[in-house]
């Protein structure tokens, strides 16, 4: 049984075979210690449960409490729960997702901007499993107020949000992706390089 000392010495290469191995229980405590301050725990307790959902169900079985951290005052419990939740999309309903997508998308405009990154990486796992969520979802990005983003961090997000648009195009297109990033690309917050980068993507 896992313990919060035998899990800080699973390295990172062994993560992943170390979450293949996790029994009910431990899946029971790895969620319980996502709340706790140290950092280390909480990381380790997130790598593994993030590992674990890549091919089984039983960490969705916490979706109310991943949800629930959506709306936390501590940053790194929204992180963690924006996450996870993308992470197991693939197992969750129709109806959970259509549940928890406002709550989410909320999260593109948190006080944050690591949050607000990490919630526009984790979309395109959401993506494939909420094709009737895939309107709201480009509406959000695309109308997220760059310009009222913290100024050293306004190209990383922008850049964010065109990859995840990319991403969403292969499969769902809309002429509205297609303006937003020829908008994009002729603004002024990308640099050169990164421009020609989207432009062969393109």
């Amino acid at each position: 049984m896992i313990s919060t000392d035998n899990i800080l010495f699973i390295e990172k290469s062994a993560i992943q075979e170390a979450s293949k191995s996790l029994t009910k229980e431990d899946i029971q405590l790895l969620i319980e210690w996502l709340s706790l301050k140290d950092d280390k725990i909480r990381y380790q307790a997130f790598q593994l449960l993030q590992q674990r959902s890549e091919f089984s169900e039983d960490v969705c079985f916490y979706w109310d409490v991943l949800r629930n951290k959506l709306k936390s005052d501590n940053s790194y419990q929204r992180s963690i729960g924006l996450m996870l939740i993308a992470e197991n999309a693939k197992w969750a309903s129709k109806e959970m997702l259509e549940e928890i997508m406002q709550e989410y998308l909320e999260l593109l405009h948190d006080e944050k901007p690591i949050t607000v990154r990490q919630c526009i990486q984790s979309i395109t796992k959401i993506t494939p499993f909420a094709a009737e969520l895939n309107d709201t979802i480009i509406k959000s990005l695309i109308s997220l107020d760059i310009m009222g983003v913290k100024e050293t961090m306004r190209k990383s997000i922008l850049t964010d949000i065109l990859t995840a648009l990319i991403e969403i195009r292969k499969e769902y297109q809309r002429d509205e992706i297609d303006h937003y990033m020829i908008h994009a690309l002729n603004g002024g917050i990308l640099d050169k390089k990164t421009k020609g980068l989207f432009q062969k993507l393109l």
